[in-house]
């Protein structure tokens, strides 16, 4: 029954197969880099960022020794950006403790910072032809699935055996085209949703169909609570400058910049929030000109909903001392900033442009 599931993945995947850049080679460091990408993203979105660091970094050692700020901003827009960089840190230790050779089986990619039993498998396998199965959440898909595996994925003992199954599975002498074929599977046949069960060319011995579950199968324990938070953030002009904060060590935005920053517990009036400590502290009781208050703006995060308004502030030359982390900039340059997504969108809207726009 195995042999027949894996021969007719390959077989799918052989005429169903995407044709993407990192399919075309074996070159472990194009191979990594895709996969650093495609951990959280989807393959349309993360495919112009990879041809993108690619083309500026097309070797380790130009990545190891490009600065942080660079390769944040090459990133920007793409989120979860701990991945870059660890990607930098990674590039780094090739070059400093593997005399900028990649490593070149399982065990010593997990020696890389970021590089995970997903990402290693995934190297091993398709740049060093290592039989170790990739697990990731297509292929947990497919085998839960095929298996009827109904406990919660989230439990380690199921997790544990998922991962048996699919080293068992795993075609030994192709690896790599294994490999390929079940994780294109999951993400173009197998989907989460509604899956094509009816054209599926394993549909005989799949258990979830067998027992009408396809769409209760892959299970979870539970679901995190998505958190709600509220920013208002101080757009502070000082002539064709501006002020922005850099986020701190250990912050989800971490090496980046947005905007000086007020959160508060729940949405509340101007008024109020020149009462708030931060307020006080940024301004005193100097002598400001509030210009303009944006419309709520809301904005998703993994697990968090961020509640926005942008307030437009006119300083003059008022602020002398501030705080360490922020930086005063010429507006004309902020688009060369990392930044997150959600201030890169601010900064190109017509409220930001317009708020320059009498500056010479």
């Amino acid at each position: 029954m195995n042999d027949n599931f894996v021969n007719a993945l390959i077989t799918w995947y052989l005429y169903n197969k995407r044709e993407l850049p990192w399919r075309e080679t074996t070159n472990p460091y194009f191979i990594w880099i895709s996969e650093v990408i495609l951990q959280q993203t989807r393959v349309a979105q993360g495919l112009p960022y990879y041809e993108k660091i690619i083309d500026e970094f097309p070797t380790i050692n130009l990545l190891a020794a490009s600065s942080e700020e660079k390769i944040l901003k090459l990133w920007q827009g793409l989120g979860y950006y701990s991945r870059a960089r660890n990607m930098h840190t990674a590039a780094k230790q090739v070059m400093a403790e593997f005399n900028g050779q990649f490593p070149n089986n399982y065990t010593e990619l997990l020696l890389l910072k970021g590089v995970g039993e997903y990402t290693a498998a995934a190297v091993a396998s398709l740049a060093f032809n290592e039989p170790v199965a990739v697990v990731d959440g297509n292929v947990i898909r497919v085998i839960s699935r095929y298996f009827g595996i109904t406990e919660p994925i989230d439990k380690p003992v199921v997790l544990k055996k998922i991962k048996s199954l699919a080293q068992e599975l795993l075609l030994k002498e192709k690896p790599a085209l294994y490999n390929q074929a079940i994780m294109e599977f999951g993400a173009l046949q197998c989907v989460p949703a509604n899956p094509q069960c009816g054209n599926c060319p394993v549909f005989w011995h799949c258990q979830a169909l067998k027992d009408k579950m396809v769409n209760q199968i892959p299970a979870k324990q539970s679901k995190t609570k998505v958190r709600e938070r509220f920013f208002y953030y101080l757009i502070i002009k000082e002539g064709k400058n501006v002020f922005l904060n850099k986020r701190p060590s250990g912050d989800i935005w971490e090496g980046l910049y947005d905007f000086p920053l007020i959160e508060t517990e729940k949405q509340i009036e101007l008024h109020e929030l020149m009462k708030n400590h931060s307020w006080q502290l940024f301004f005193g009781d100097k002598s400001i000109h509030i210009k303009q208050i944006s419309s709520l703006v809301k904005h998703i995060l993994s697990h968090q909903r961020l509640n926005v308004h942008f307030i437009n502030i006119e300083a003059g030359n008022l602020l002398t001392n501030y705080p360490d982390n922020w930086i005063r900039i010429n507006a004309d340059t902020i688009h060369g900033i990392a930044v997150p997504r959600l201030i890169d969108r601010y900064i190109h809207s017509n409220d930001f442009n317009k708020l320059f726009a009498d500056c010479t």
